[in-house]
């Protein structure tokens, strides 16, 4: 990433929370074998429906659309192999806990961390200046890092990263020789067992665009092994070593041994039921899990914990690595100009809802922008830190014309903490988090 991303935009810090600056961004893709010989009103209507077509037909106007870097006049203009695609928006980023991230490591080979809760590890879905790689390059120089492995966005605690690509092809082949070894620390309902337990149910993924997943017999192998560490008469704080590095493995195995972390924001929620998941026992069809915890995060205005905004779930494009990522240990490649490969808003959730279709085509401003092209012009409104340009709304931009609540800083915060990563040569460990020490009390 050079200093043009990381000067795309600037925090600002407001009750508890980090915040960005709204700011325009480019989505650039190459056409996709499926769009040759299809107009781009056709893909745009079929593949990228978190906006109504009105708004694609006033972002030409406004010369928002371009391919092969000509502005795109017609969205009836039919689509060719290897066309260049890009697409200018008026982007806004869920804001996150305003907890610093803190340096465990830094030496030639290594920089390791203490991440905090809520923030991904690198850019995807909505995703992109609050996360920890952009963090770390605006806030402490650290630029042109390597990711090792991940941690879900709303897990805490010890993530490493390589200075160089021999560092992280040698970790690499710790992670296939597995040898490596994962320590987490929780907090759960109840009364976890005092002896050893150990839990080896699949896991199958439900929905990568919302980040859900369940054990089921068609699922993928794996293998926890739990020890509780201490109970206060209400919660128990337990260690966790996976043994496997499933999505969300931690996390689906406890709700399966009845165990849910207290305020996990999708394993811990009454749309799975009067057991909430216990015993694999959700009495619901996939679909029907994905519409109700939807629905459950809508009814508290709180999607944004999910990392979904209402215009998202127009959508039916898929987006495999966002906000949700696997507890194991993996090598990540990220093209910091592209998130998703899209051309339009990312997109999560495969429930239809017409807030942004109503907002959009209810607008006068989508009429008027091909008379008044300048009102939809992005130009020279990049919102620098010491302007005000951000504070403008922008004509064609749903969120800017969208109230929302924003999360308190303890929604942000999930009781899952990565205390300790081992390898052949290293040993890399994190305090305690407060709500896992043995006198804590909520």
């Amino acid at each position: 990433m050079g200093p043009e991303h990381f000067a795309e935009t600037s925090y600002y810090f407001e009750g508890g929370l980090r915040k960005v600056r709204p700011y325009y961004f480019d989505f650039r893709t190459y056409c996709k074998g499926r769009w040759v010989g299809r107009s781009l009103l056709d893909v745009f209507s079929t593949e990228f429906r978190a906006q109504p077509l009105a708004y694609y037909r006033a972002a030409a106007r406004a010369g928002r659309l371009r391919l092969n870097e000509e502005p795109v006049r017609d969205l009836d203009i039919v689509l060719k192999n290897n066309d260049f695609l890009r697409n200018t928006v008026h982007r806004h980023e869920p804001p996150v806990t305003a907890q610093p991230i803190q340096i465990l490591v830094e030496n030639d080979e290594v920089v390791v961390v203490d991440k905090p809760s809520s923030l991904p590890v690198h850019p995807c879905g909505r995703f992109r200046h609050n996360t920890v790689i952009f963090i770390l390059g605006k806030e402490h120089d650290l630029k042109e890092l390597h990711t090792i492995h991940r941690l879900d966005r709303m897990t805490s605690g010890v993530l490493m990263f390589a200075k160089t690509v021999e560092v992280s092809k040698r970790i690499d082949e710790q992670v296939r020789e597995r040898q490596l070894e994962k320590e987490y620390v929780c907090r759960v309902l109840g009364e976890f067992p005092e002896h050893q337990v150990v839990c080896e149910e699949p896991i199958l993924v439900v929905s990568y665009k919302v980040g859900v997943c369940r054990v089921d017999p068609k699922g993928k192998p794996c293998k926890t092994v739990f020890q509780r560490l201490s109970y206060n008469g209400k919660t128990s704080v337990v260690r966790c070593l996976p043994r496997t590095g499933r999505t969300h493995q931690i996390r689906v195995h406890l709700q399966y041994l009845g165990h849910p972390i207290v305020n996990d924001p999708i394993y811990n929620m009454e749309a799975w039921g009067p057991s909430r998941g216990k015993g694999g026992k959700i009495d619901k069809t996939d679909e029907e899990l994905l519409k109700a915890l939807v629905e459950e995060h809508r009814s508290k205005q709180s999607l944004d914990i999910l990392g979904i905004s209402e215009e998202d779930l127009n959508s039916n494009a898929e987006n495999t690595d966002c906000g949700n990522s696997s507890d194991g240990t993996k090598s990540v490649q990220v093209d910091p100009t592209n998130e998703n490969s899209c051309p339009a808003e990312d997109t999560k959730d495969p429930e239809k809802n017409d807030t942004a279709a109503c907002l959009l085509s209810s607008d006068p401003s989508l009429e008027t922008l091909e008379t008044n092209k300048e009102a939809g012009s992005c130009k020279n409104q990049e919102g620098q830190t010491g302007d005000r340009s951000w504070e403008e709304k922008d004509p064609l931009c749903v969120e800017c014309k969208t109230r929302r609540r924003d999360p308190s800083p303890r929604e942000l915060v999930m009781f899952l903490h990565a205390l300790r990563y081992k390898g052949a040569q290293f040993e890399y460990r994190s305090k305690m988090p407060q709500w896992a020490l043995e006198d804590w009390e909520e």
